[in-house]
């Protein structure tokens, strides 16, 4: 047994550059198949994302515990536990791993659809951000202190259903944010408003953090780890001599 930091940080690469890529694919499949229509365009975005994130905690949580977004890594951190995989929980020099997850649908769909997003922002999609990653945070940060096997699945739902109740859709999420600012589609916003959307996710994690330690007295030894059980160490097969 002994513990490989850069199996952690190749799964949470792979996991984040997997959600993006279906973020924004399933938002440009949604647009070119829904004929016009945007409910039915957003209910196929909402479904393939959600679907993705279950998926993917259960696959590479297991091996990294599954973060996919730096405000859950800083939030983690705020609680202590400075061992695990990535980001800031680890040093901030592993904060690009996060950072280069941003297009991950480009080579899958026609370079056309990754021109500059015009879709525009405003203080409603702000506060948007803002509650919807408060409320992503409190999901995680209850359900892995009281139910830990059932945090993927809560996650997922969160998501799907914060998509329809938030002006923004609920990226809660930089890397799905800075992603989304390079696809001129459905799924696309504009890259001038992406300072603003990060800075509201990060304020509404660390909001839910700190509420949850007022409210969970001792939050970081009841919910060891945060998203999903992953070990400390991890067991390589040995190499042939």
């Amino acid at each position: 047994m002994r513990s490989n930091l850069r199996v952690r940080m190749v799964a949470e690469f792979l996991g984040t550059a997997f959600l993006v890529a279906a973020v924004v694919g399933s938002g440009i499949m949604a647009e070119r198949l829904a004929n016009g229509n945007g409910a039915l365009a957003l209910l196929a975005n909402t479904i393939a994302t959600g679907a993705a994130l279950v998926v993917l905690i259960l696959t590479l949580g297991p091996i990294s515990g599954a973060h996919f977004n730096p405000v859950v890594s800083v939030a983690d951190a705020m609680e202590g536990d400075w061992i695990g995989p990535v980001f800031f929980r680890t040093s901030p020099r592993n904060s690009p791993v996060h950072c280069r997850n941003d297009g991950g649908a480009r080579h899958v769909w026609d370079s056309a659809d990754f021109r500059v997003a015009p879709h525009p922002g405003g203080a409603g999609q702000f506060l948007s951000e803002f509650i919807a990653t408060f409320g992503l945070l409190c999901v995680i940060w209850g359900c892995s202190r009281s139910r830990p096997g059932i945090v993927p699945f809560a996650v997922g739902g969160y998501i799907t259903a914060a998509y329809w109740f938030t002006a923004s859709t609920s990226f809660a999420n930089p890397a799905v944010t800075i992603a989304r600012s390079l696809s001129d589609t459905f799924a696309g916003i504009r890259p001038a408003d992406v300072p603003l959307f990060i800075v509201a996710q990060f304020a509404g994690g660390i909001a839910a953090t700190i509420l949850f330690r007022w409210l969970v007295p001792g939050l970081a030894s009841s919910a060891k780890d945060m998203v999903v059980h992953h070990a400390a160490e991890i067991e390589l097969p040995a190499r042939p001599r």
